[in-house]
C-alpha cells in the first residue's frame, strides 16, 4: 500500500495541473479570435486547430511509455513536467505577438506539444501516487483545479479592462493589448506551479524490485512503439467503450471552443467582422461566460465526489454530459446577455466530469504498471476525434450548418447528447 496522503497534499500534487490548464484554457478562449485579427475565415478554423490534436496523438503516447520507462533520481514523471512546462512558457510569451496567421499556426504546434509533454504523466503521477480509493478525490481535485485554472484564464482579459487597460487597443498584428497580457501571466504561471508541486509532493521513491524491472526494460525506439502497440491490443474492454463516448463529446467541445466567439458576435451583435469592436467585445463575453462555466466546473469537481463514490462515475458522467447538450442547443436563440449564464452551469458541469469521471473509470481498469502508456494512450481518444472533427467540418459547415457559426453551437449539443448514451454503455470492473 502506498502512503494515503492528506486533503491539502492532493491538492499540492495538483497543484502544477493549475498552470497546464491556465494555458490550455488561454488557447480555448483566444485562439479563434487571434486567427481571424490575422485573416482566418470561418471555414478555415477547424484546421488551423490541428496543432493540439496532431501533436497530442504523437506525443503523449510516447512521453507516457517513455515516463514508464524513466527512472531518473527526480522521478519517473517529473522530468517531463518541467520540460514541458518550461517549453510552454516560452510559447506563450511568443503567442501574442505572431505577425502573421502561418506563424500563429506554427507556434501552436510547438505550444501544444510543449502542454503535451507535461500532460499524461501528469496523470500517471496522480495514479502512480495514490491508492484506489484515493483516485477519484485526485482526479476530481485535477478537475477543480483546471476549472479554476480555465475560469481565470478565461476572465483575465476582462478582469484586464476592468481594472483600466483599453479594450480597444491592439498592437501592429490587430492582437488587442489585453490579450497579450493575458499570455504574459498564463507563461509566468505554466513554470511556477508545476515547480509547486514538484517540491511540495515528491514522487514516491522505487523499491529495488520495480528499479531492477525498469532497468530490464528496453529504451530502444522499436521497443517503445513495441511498448504502445501492444498495449493497444490488450487495451481493458472498459477502455474500449470509452472511445464511443469520447469520440462524440470530443467532437463536441472542439466545436464549441472553436465556433462559439463567432456566434456570440452574430448572435450577440449581429457582426461577422474581425476587426469591429462588436467582435472584440464577442471575445471579452465568451471569456465572462467561460469563465462562469469554468467556476462552476471548480466547484462542482469538489461537491461532485461523494456523488460519484456513491453513484459511480458512469452515471454521473452521462447526467452531467446531458445537462450540457441542452445548455448548448438553447445557447444560440438567447439574446439576452445575462441569460447565457443559464445553459453556461450544464456545460461547467459536464467538463468538470470531463476532467475526472472518465478517469476514475479509466484507472480502475489498467495495470498500475503501465499507468503512463495507457494514460498515453487515453488521449488519443481526446485528439482523434479532434482531428476528424478538424478535417470533416469544412466539409459540411457551408452544405449542412449553412455557413453559420451559431448552427455549430447546435450540433455540439447534440453530439453531447450521443456521448450521454455512450458512457451508458461502457462495461465497469466490479
Amino acid at each position: 500500500m502506498k502512503p494515503r496522503l492528506s486533503f491539502w497534499q492532493i491538492l499540492n500534487m495538483n497543484v502544477g495541473f493549475f498552470g497546464i490548464q491556465f494555458s490550455f484554457g488561454l488557447q480555448q478562449a483566444n485562439m479563434s479570435p487571434i486567427y481571424a485579427y490575422l485573416g482566418a475565415d470561418g471555414k478555415s478554423l477547424p484546421l488551423l486547430w490541428l496543432a493540439g490534436p496532431v501533436t497530442g496523438l504523437i506525443v503523449q503516447p510516447i512521453v507516457g511509455a517513455l515516463s514508464d520507462r524513466t527512472g531518473s533520481k527526480h522521478g519517473r514523471r517529473t522530468p517531463y513536467f518541467l520540460i514541458g512546462a518550461i517549453l510552454c512558457s516560452l510559447g506563450l510569451i511568443a503567442m501574442p505577438f505572431s505577425p502573421a496567421l502561418w506563424f500563429a499556426a506554427s507556434l501552436l504546434w510547438i505550444l501544444d506539444a510543449a502542454n503535451n509533454i507535461t500532460m499524461e504523466p501528469y496523470r500517471a503521477y496522480v495514479s502512480d501516487r495514490l491508492n484506489p480509493d484515493q483516485h477519484a478525490q485526485g482526479f476530481l481535485t485535477q478537475s477543480a483545479f483546471t476549472g479554476l485554472a480555465q475560469t481565470m484564464a478565461y476572465l483575465a482579459p476582462s478582469v484586464l479592462v476592468w481594472l483600466g487597460m483599453n479594450k480597444d487597443a491592439v498592437g501592429d498584428n490587430h492582437i488587442p493589448q489585453v490579450t497579450i497580457a493575458a499570455f504574459m501571466i498564463g507563461a509566468l504561471l505554466s513554470f511556477t506551479t508545476v515547480y509547486w508541486s514538484v517540491k511540495k509532493v515528491p514522487e514516491l521513491p522505487m523499491s529495488d524490485e520495480e528499479r531492477a524491472a525498469l532497468n530490464a526494460q528496453s529504451r530502444s525506439a522499436g521497443a517503445i512503439l513495441a511498448e504502445i502497440w501492444d498495449a493497444v491490443k490488450t487495451m481493458p474492454i472498459t477502455m474500449r467503450r470509452l472511445w464511443w463516448m469520447a469520440l462524440f463529446q470530443w467532437y463536441g467541445m472542439t466545436c464549441y471552443w472553436i465556433y462559439i466567439v463567432p456566434a456570440l458576435a452574430r448572435t450577440m451583435f449581429d457582426t461577422s467582422d474581425p476587426t469591429s469592436t462588436g467582435f472584440r467585445d464577442a471575445g471579452l463575453l465568451n471569456g465572462q461566460i467561460g469563465g462562469f462555466y469554468n467556476f462552476v466546473a471548480f466547484i462542482a469537481a469538489f461537491a461532485m465526489v461523494p456523488f460519484t463514490r456513491r453513484f459511480g462515475a458512469k452515471a454521473m458522467h452521462a447526467s452531467c454530459l446531458a445537462l450540457a447538450a441542452v445548455g448548448l442547443w438553447m445557447l444560440p436563440g438567447i439574446r439576452d446577455k445575462w441569460l447565457l449564464f443559464i445553459p453556461m452551469i450544464g456545460v461547467g458541469l459536464a467538463w468538470a466530469s470531463i476532467m475526472g469521471n472518465p478517469y476514475v473509470l479509466l484507472a480502475g481498469s489498467i495495470p498500475a504498471e503501465r499507468a503512463g502508456v495507457y494514460m498515453g494512450i487515453f488521449n488519443m481518444f481526446i485528439v482523434i476525434p479532434m482531428i476528424i472533427q478538424a478535417l470533416t467540418l469544412p466539409l459540411i459547415y457551408d452544405s449542412l450548418l449553412g455557413g453559420q457559426p451559431d448552427n455549430v453551437i447546435r450540433l455540439a449539443g447534440v453530439l453531447l447528447a450521443l456521448a450521454a448514451v455512450a458512457v451508458l454503455r461502457v462495461r465497469t470492473p466490479s
